[in-house]
């Protein structure tokens, strides 16, 4: 029986593309399924990552103010809400939405006693009243931080003024800001508002 070349080529190119077509379903399938679990996996990871504490390095202090040494500690993240059941609205207005308390107004501006200033927010020791000073400012002053590892620095332009904002380390809340007109031996001023603060008055 006589097999008819064109029926053939047919049959063969047919069958050709349907491999090919079948190859590139199997293909797209399997690329489609890579994505979406790589898609999925990506958005665990994400989710992981945000979920998960970020570690900051502070140096802790006792109530004494004795130095106890660095620490990696997780960065304390709350919403809102949690902030404004913690702190007064005074303070949440000051440190976490970058407020500043009228000047002379403040609890601590004319505090003279001896002991240590923490973060009003977490705790975290900021200032020692050794290196407290009194500025005319109405604000409590001091000319260096208790370590340089517990508070940040970020540019601050607001009200059209070129500033530098200082903030703790370990939460972020709004403490003051810092000049260059401060005495010896630093010549800084950092200038704070009372109600980010909580003194510890020293035993």
């Amino acid at each position: 029986m006589m097999t008819d070349p064109k029926s053939s080529n047919s049959d063969s190119s047919k069958v050709t593309r349907r491999a090919f077509l079948g190859s590139a379903l199997v293909i797209g399938g399997g690329l489609y399924i890579f994505s979406m679990r790589k898609t999925h996996t990506d958005e665990i990871q994400s989710a992981e990552a945000a979920t998960t504490p970020q570690e900051v390095t502070i140096v802790e202090f006792t109530d004494a103010g004795e130095r106890k040494g660095t620490a990696k500690v997780p960065k304390v993240v709350k919403s809102e809400a949690e902030w404004s059941k913690q702190l007064t609205p005074n303070a949440l207005d000051i440190t976490r939405h970058d407020d500043t308390e009228m000047a002379f107004t403040g609890k601590y501006w004319n505090e003279h006693e001896k002991g240590l200033y923490r973060c009003i927010c977490c705790g975290t020791a900021l200032f020692d009243s050794a290196t407290k000073f009194e500025s005319g400012t109405g604000w409590p002053s001091f000319y260096q931080p208790i370590a340089e590892e517990n508070v940040a620095a970020s540019n601050d332009r607001s009200f059209g003024m070129q500033r530098n904002a200082v903030s703790c380390k370990r939460c972020d809340a709004h403490l003051g800001h810092v000049f260059d007109d401060g005495p010896k031996p630093t010549g800084l001023r950092y200038c704070m508002n009372s109600a980010s603060l909580n003194f510890i008055k020293h035993a």
